[in-house]
């Protein structure tokens, strides 16, 4: 069963693992500059721990965490982004994931943006009601090139 908590501590072993697998860097494209790099990892969730803005939760199947969901600000939107283990993809498990953390978050409207080349991900956010509003582009880490993506909302 699909559930989410509190993000603990612990949970950074897990997700910097996750973040270094080099398939799912290239799907997700809009990564770290060095999914390897340790120190930034840590300040980048130092400073997500440390702004109220952002609401993080951990994924867990049957108490085995598996990915890491939040909504953050940008430029005064709310956005959602989050990150699942490749070993679960195909599962389901982002999409419970998502209606979850959709079911906890009220703010509407909330954005959402995806890689082209990442129809998971699209089928993941579609299946919890967003809809492609628009495009944009700009260098992807995980693909070391400009890349397309879709940017989605839900109001």
């Amino acid at each position: 069963m699909v559930t989410l908590r509190q993000t603990r501590p612990t949970d950074l072993d897990h997700f910097f693992a996750f973040q270094r697998d080099p398939e799912a860097v290239r799907m997700a494209a809009f990564t770290a500059a060095d999914p390897d790099d340790r120190a930034a990892f840590d300040a980048h969730w130092a400073r997500n721990t440390a702004n109220p803005t952002v609401f993080q939760r951990t994924i867990t199947v049957d108490d085995t965490v598996v990915g890491s969901i939040a909504t953050f600000e940008m430029d005064g939107d709310t956005e959602v982004t989050y990150w699942v283990d490749r070993a679960w993809w195909g599962k389901g498990v982002a999409t419970a994931a998502l209606g979850l953390l959709l079911a906890e978050v009220s703010t509407r409207p909330i954005a959402a943006r995806v890689a082209k080349g990442n129809p998971g991900s699209l089928r993941v956010l579609e299946r919890n009601g967003f809809r492609v509003v628009g495009e944009d582009s700009g260098f992807a880490n995980g693909r070391g090139e400009v890349t397309g993506e879709y940017v989605l909302r839900l109001d």
